[in-house]
């Protein structure tokens, strides 16, 4: 009795989820920015530098929940649970950083519109992501699990809208497009693009089995 009460029990993890998710929205928030303002030299290094610095304090956080996974004596919900989501949420952050870090090594010169869709699109999944992180402590409450539920759907439908607008943007590159080097470059970005908003779907995917589990 005396060690289960000196071992830790729940630590903060739905704590760091949310600050995780925020750092997300950061980094999405800041990409939005970059591409807004592609074509003045100083912001486009300012909302670079705002996105690693986002992807790094969201490192941070995965850092720390995978430490205390391994010195809590109880978790809140099962450990396995809080490694996959803790993890998959830092694939977001990581798509993000690497979208940004492509354009700059690609030396893209403008943006298209498919690269300005597909970034609000990955930015509202973010958004969406981050509020049904924010319902996992309370999803002992019916309808909160409900709205996480329905948030999740949400995020399956943006994603399903990224998709659609990613083929349409292929289907026009390759029609469109007569220099090769610019085909490869956007298509890589594209794809970068669509697949932070896949990583939002995997988020959800993980978050509606909790829900289900544990409500």
């Amino acid at each position: 009795m005396l060690l289960a009460k000196l071992l830790p029990r729940e630590g903060n993890f739905f704590e760091m989820f949310n600050q995780h998710a925020d750092r997300i929205v950061e980094a999405a928030r800041a990409f939005a920015k970059l591409v807004d303002n592609y074509g003045d030299t100083n912001l486009r290094q300012k909302f670079n530098q705002d996105v690693d610095n986002a992807e790094r304090a969201a490192d941070r956080v995965t850092h720390d929940v995978n430490k205390a996974i391994h010195v809590t004596f109880i978790t809140p919900i099962d450990r396995e649970q809080i490694h996959t989501l803790i993890n998959t949420m830092d694939d977001i952050a990581d798509l993000i950083q690497d979208s940004a870090e492509t354009m700059a090594l690609y030396d893209v010169h403008h943006m298209t519109e498919e690269i300005v869709r597909l970034t609000s699109v990955s930015v509202r999944c973010c958004e969406r992501v981050r509020d049904a992180v924010n319902m996992l402590d309370r999803i002992s409450d019916h309808a909160t699990a409900q709205a996480a539920l329905k948030t999740c759907e949400e995020i399956d439908q943006l994603e399903s809208d990224a998709d659609r607008i990613m083929r349409s943007a292929m289907s026009k590159l390759f029609r469109e497009e007569p220099d090769v080097r610019e085909l490869i470059k956007l298509k890589a970005i594209y794809e970068l693009l669509e697949t932070i908003t896949d990583k939002c779907e995997d988020v959800a995917n993980v978050i509606e089995g909790i829900v289900l589990e544990n409500s």
